[in-house]
């Protein structure tokens, strides 16, 4: 298996489901345990993202406070993966921001692919990606100059005992990203690093 981000061949193992990128230094999903589209809809479907709900909004209120901050009500965004309760957007366009939705399962349209954004916000979205690099790459093209891209994702940090991790047991996580994975995509992929913690992570495009 091979990276799915920077290509690079894979040989060493966390634990018997994942591997470790000695390139990117992410942590990578053997790829014969990936679901199905019909598996992987079905667990999305049992996420109770009700967009009313106050402990969802404070979850996703990293993202949504990145773009009051740097974002007008005049910049076109794009919530990509917005999930069947696109709560970010909806709290955005209630404060009179224009954001387009784009989910594969729940808001299918492609149109957002003839367009281009001063923002992209993923909120939980890119530890699900089983082809980073085409997502990356794609996302970038349709990013105008000096605009942002904003990923909620939870970064490992090689505190705590991997195989244990929360995080690494949702069985839809298949690509988990270091500080060093978001390091290696903004120096390859034409980005400046605005905010790189934990659990947000804001790149300003070159």
């Amino acid at each position: 298996m091979n990276c799915t981000l920077c290509t690079t061949f894979l040989s060493e193992k966390t634990d018997d489901d994942y591997y470790i990128c000695p390139n990117c230094h992410a942590y990578l999903k053997r790829d014969d345990l990936y679901f199905d589209e019909t598996n992987e809809k079905n667990h999305y479907e049992q996420h109770n993202n009700d967009v009313n709900d106050i402990g969802y909004q404070n979850f996703t209120a990293p993202v949504t406070n990145s773009v009051l901050e740097y974002c007008s009500t005049e910049m076109l965004g794009l919530d990509y993966g917005c999930g069947k309760g696109p709560v970010i957007s909806k709290q955005l366009t209630e404060n009179g921001y224009t954001v387009d939705l784009y989910d594969p399962y729940f808001y299918p349209d492609t149109s957002y692919l003839n367009k281009t954004y001063d923002y992209i916000f993923s909120c939980e979205v890119f530890e699900h990606f089983y082809n980073p690099l085409e997502e990356i790459i794609k996302l970038h093209n349709i990013l105008k100059s000096g605009g942002l891209l904003i990923v909620k994702t939870h970064l490992y940090n090689n505190q705590t005992d991997f195989k244990n991790w929360y995080y690494r047991k949702d069985q839809t996580h298949v690509f988990i990203y270091t500080f060093k994975t978001f390091e290696y995509i903004a120096e390859h992929f034409g980005f400046d690093i605005v905010t790189l913690s934990e659990k947000l992570v804001v790149l300003r495009k070159k």
